[in-house]
């Protein structure tokens, strides 16, 4: 993202939904042609998470998977510069809210679709509570500014630098904000364990738990789906009796119940990351 990219999403920002939809349909399907490498990324997940399906089934999902990273992508014009009656009628929070809003420490368990960045903005604009996310700066300074002004936009909401550590994390969780937390992705072997994601041994962290463990919060999942009104947020009933005392069976089961989400909407899942990298001692990259 450059400045002039950041001024053309700026006057974005106004045009119809369906306009700017249906320009990140001819973008994602250029993407789809071009990004070769993303591509190949994608194609190789869903061949390891869906091994059942044919290679033009895999084809056709791939290709739907990146019209929905594009049209997410625009959608950010008029999330973070849109109007802000116009964005609230156009993300829609369903499910079990009092979840979110009654007294209690909570880590939201926002898995990596790619309306997360609507979901977080829905429940600020929309929840009257402090929240805080994890973020990662981005070597484009630009790009970086305006992830981070867009992401502020609503509410009360805090960025907790990934580089922080642990501390500033569990003070907000105990301070009362609540935590949207996106740990759905491979960050190499530190830290991680190595449990079943669609039958595969994938790294993954198990900082939901432990954040729940430190901060005494409760976990409740908030899935967000790409619609032809804007998205819809879902928030899914608190899990109980997590986390338990053992991180990696809780890690287990974050997954197990992550892959029933993705099994509803698995052409909206982030697959151009490469969720695999990550392998066991003497297992050869799967990419």
């Amino acid at each position: 993202m450059t400045h002039p990219g950041v001024l053309f999403m700026r006057a974005l920002a106004p045009w119809p939904l369906g306009v700017v939809r249906a320009l990140g349909g001819v973008l994602g399907r250029l993407l789809f042609l071009l990004a070769r490498r993303r591509r190949r990324i994608a194609l190789t997940n869903l061949r390891l998470a869906f091994p059942g399906l044919s290679e033009a089934e895999r084809l056709a999902l791939a290709r739907r998977n990146f019209v929905y990273f594009a049209q997410a992508f625009l959608d950010r014009s008029w999330l973070w510069h849109g109007d802000s009656e116009v964005v609230r009628q156009r993300l829609r929070i369903t499910g079990a809210v009092d979840d979110l809003t009654r007294a209690g420490a909570v880590v939201m368990f926002a898995p990596h679709f790619y309306g997360m960045d609507a979901g977080g903005s829905a429940i600020m604009q929309q929840i009257d509570r402090p929240a805080c996310t994890i973020y990662s700066t981005q070597n484009n300074r630009a790009l970086d500014e305006w992830m981070q002004r867009g992401r502020q936009r609503f509410g009360d909401a805090t960025l907790l630098s990934r580089t922080e550590g642990v501390k500033p994390i569990v003070r907000a969780l105990r301070e009362g904000k609540m935590l949207y937390l996106l740990p759905d992705m491979d960050l190499g072997p530190h830290e991680s364990v190595f449990v079943p994601f669609y039958g595969v041994p994938t790294a993954t962290v198990p900082s939901l738990s432990r954040f729940a463990k430190l901060g005494q919060a409760r976990v409740v999942p908030v899935v967000t789906r790409l619609t032809d009104f804007g998205y819809e947020v879902k928030v899914h009933p608190a899990w109980p009796d997590y986390p338990t005392a053992d991180a990696s069976a809780d890690a287990v089961l974050m997954n197990q119940r992550l892959q029933g989400y993705i099994d509803e909407m698995p052409d909206q899942y982030y697959w151009v990351h490469k969720r695999f990298k990550t392998r066991p001692p003497g297992e050869a990259s799967l990419y």
